[in-house]
């Protein structure tokens, strides 16, 4: 289903009917503040295996984050992270960002592997945000790439649903994404490193 929700105020009927979706574990593509995202509600652990199947990863070695609605539920997911760190956290999110950090026991748990670590993305994007809030508990997602190697990322949500229709649940158009990812700032020495270069410049 492609399904088309206003980026800037998204319609609560809609949002209801996206957050339904995941919570009878089907799997999304949704826009954030810099690309599109692939997703499924974190407690459905069915639904991550498809979203990894969908996007050809390993779940063991692939970095697969976790979309939250504010910081407000950070201790559950991540441990061992300093005052300088949730500092700048507070002062970029919700940004397009993604913060890697330790993992808290509760990670493992919820993917079924042993990660050590979790990424952390608070997109500045209301039609994510929405689906969050009302989830009650974070989307783990992965970035949607392009088939075609020179194009890193889809930008134009109806491409995406020809190209994914048969595959998940519900595409959003939320309008085009762009094609930049965010930039990805390790924290789990207790500084903060960054690692990736995207579209967002760290504040600190």
């Amino acid at each position: 289903m492609l399904l088309k929700i206003h980026p800037e105020n998204p319609d609560e009927r809609k949002i209801k009917q996206v957050v339904e979706c995941l919570q009878d574990g089907g799997i999304i593509i949704y826009p954030t503040d810099t690309i599109y995202g692939i997703g499924c509600d974190i407690n459905q652990t069915k639904s991550i295996e498809r979203v990894c199947q969908v996007r050809g990863i390993d779940p063991k070695k692939s970095h697969l984050s976790f979309v939250c609605k504010d910081l407000s539920h950070l201790a559950d997911y991540a441990l061992n992270f300093d005052k300088t760190v949730f500092k700048a956290m507070n002062k970029n999110l919700p940004g397009p960002f993604t913060f890697i950090l330790k993992a808290s026991n509760a990670v493992p748990k919820l993917l079924k592997y042993k990660k050590k670590t979790v990424g952390i993305r608070v997109p500045d994007n209301n039609i994510a945000l929405d689906i969050v809030r009302l989830l009650g508990n974070p989307i783990l997602s992965t970035s949607l790439r392009h088939s075609d190697e020179v194009l890193e990322y889809e930008t134009d949500p109806e491409e995406i649903y020809e190209q994914y229709k048969n595959l998940v649940d519900i595409v959003i158009d939320g309008g085009y994404g762009k094609n930049v990812a965010s930039t990805v700032v390790d924290c789990t020495n207790g500084s903060l490193e960054v690692i990736r270069e995207g579209i967002g410049e760290l504040l600190l």
